[in-house]
């Protein structure tokens, strides 16, 4: 079999007693299947296992062998109970550290909040060797450790360090992509985003919002790995748009 024709496969382990006792209902089992399955990646299995690292371990170290891709959401914020960056350091064999990098994002982003007390510092702690997920939404990064990618639980950062991901996985194909820009607060259209990516299930939006000559406007990246799928999602957000009354600037702005 060609690494063209290899099926790229990823476990995701989901962490925390909220889950388990249906406190918090998960969101992101559906967002990173959607997300892998425009990669070329394939999620073949899911654990949710509760704040116990005993538990973690074992289920880390199952789904890691198992298959091409680890993920993890869950557990690698600032309290006594989250425990999952200890409980994979444990399944890989190494120590935990601060990341330097992890710990200067954390005092940038406290600077006006309180600043970086011994909890929050907390955030900073990796398994020894990683590298860091950027995480634009809340400051403190995700984490990746060779085939194992640390996530947040809370559903729209975790949707930010994925974004973060986006074509940097070696998968099944190629990823392609198309910039549609638009002079709109990304709030006003998106539900024509949701819509658009629900009627295309193989092709995945990320929105850029920025402010520039003093308007707010955004930039969506569509992305696929089948071009004739990409070209038909971006007909349908050009229409969606312009029938909504938006001025589109193929490109992006």
């Amino acid at each position: 079999m060609s690494a063209s024709e290899k099926i790229w496969t990823a476990g995701l382990v989901i962490i925390g007693d909220e889950i388990l006792s249906g406190r918090t209902h998960d969101k992101n089992i559906a967002q990173i299947a959607s997300w892998l399955q425009v990669q070329g990646i394939r999620l073949s299995e899911v654990r949710v296992v509760p704040d116990v690292q005993k538990r973690i371990v074992e289920a880390v170290n199952a789904l890691r062998e198992a298959y091409d891709y680890l993920f993890t959401t869950g557990g690698i914020g600032p309290t006594h109970d989250d425990i999952t960056v200890d409980a994979v350091a444990q399944a890989l064999g190494v120590d935990v550290i601060v990341h330097p990098t992890a710990r200067e994002i954390l005092e940038r982003y406290y600077a006006d909040k309180g600043g970086v007390t011994e909890a929050r510092l907390r955030m900073a702690r990796v398994p020894e060797g990683a590298e860091l997920i950027p995480n634009r939404m809340s400051g403190a990064p995700g984490i990746k450790l060779g085939s194992v990618h640390l996530m947040a639980g809370v559903p729209h950062i975790t949707a930010g360090m994925l974004d973060a991901l986006t074509g940097a996985l070696e998968g099944g194909k190629p990823l392609l992509t198309e910039t549609v820009g638009c002079w709109t607060p990304e709030s006003e259209v998106a539900d024509i985003l949701r819509e658009v990516e629900k009627a295309h299930e193989n092709c995945q939006i990320g929105s850029y919002p920025f402010f520039r000559d003093g308007k707010v406007g955004a930039n969506f990246v569509v992305r696929s790995t089948n071009d004739e799928d990409l070209k038909n999602a971006v007909e349908s957000l050009r229409d969606g748009l312009a029938n909504a009354g938006f001025e589109v600037t193929p490109g992006g702005i």
